[in-house]
């Protein structure tokens, strides 16, 4: 695996935002934009809706060897996949030091021989990476929303070769971005049509799956083709009160496995 390299030092921006009311903590950019929620009472729990959708990635690739993520926030997703898939490896790129300082605040294990949190630039990481990864998670925003590096064409090519055959990328992207049918459009592209969602299942957040074809139709391949069949229109699968029950249902599997 490629090192990090050291970053230009990023134009000023507002400091992260932490609020504790005693059963909660959040993270944000901005005062009405929480990016992360966390219990206080139970760390490693998932609460937003759109974390559990994310981790719907386990219908494709259960059992992953790697999964890196593409930005840290309050680390949600990294403790759920760090206590629920003991036999994973987790690589977590995040762009602001900031927001890596305030990793204890929000009960991030430290780095040890599964858990590695790297400070650089995600899509120039992901470009000089072999394709090891089972699952990639791309959940990168800022105060202005995803940032257009982390959804282009070149990253999202970068994405593909950065995962094995019959991996899955995960992209947490807001349906009322004005650049979403672009978006959407070159992931496609990326990844030769491979892309399905579950309608309505994080409310704004549309998370898209997108797996890299093998030689043969491996698992999430397989899965993603009898998905698919059932979209209509490619407006996306299911419905959304059963979609977010799917989601639950998922997260609850996995906590039942681990234990």
């Amino acid at each position: 695996m490629p090192a990090p390299h050291d970053l230009p030092e990023p134009p000023a921006v507002a400091a992260p935002l932490v609020v504790s009311d005693g059963k909660r903590r959040t993270l944000a950019f901005t005062l009405d934009d929480v990016q992360s929620e966390m219990l206080l009472a139970r760390p490693d729990a998932l609460v937003l809706d759109y974390t559990r959708a994310m981790m719907c990635f386990a219908l494709f690739a259960p059992r992953p060897r790697h999964i890196v993520m593409v930005g840290l926030g309050g680390g949600s997703l990294a403790k759920f996949c760090y206590r629920h898939f003991p036999q994973a490896r987790i690589t977590v790129l995040e762009i602001r030091a900031d927001v890596i300082a305030l990793r204890d605040v929000f009960c991030l294990p430290p780095d040890d021989a599964r858990l590695r949190v790297l400070h650089c630039d995600a899509a120039d990481y992901l470009a000089r990476t072999p394709g090891d990864a089972d699952v990639l998670l791309v959940d990168g925003f800022d105060r202005g929303g995803l940032p257009p590096a982390l959804a282009s064409s070149a990253f999202y090519a970068a994405g593909r070769r950065a995962l094995r055959p019959g991996g899955v990328l995960v992209a947490n992207i807001f349906t009322y971005d004005p650049d979403y049918v672009s978006f959407l459009q070159r992931l496609r592209d990326a990844f030769d049509g491979r892309v399905i969602w579950f309608r309505h299942i994080a409310g704004n957040n549309r998370i898209l799956f997108a797996v890299r074809p093998g030689t043969s139709p491996l698992r999430a391949e397989r899965l993603l083709g009898r998905l698919a069949r059932r979209g209509r229109d490619r407006s996306g699968i299911g419905f959304g009160w059963a979609n977010r029950l799917l989601a639950r249902g998922v997260v609850a599997w996995l906590a039942r496995r681990r234990g």
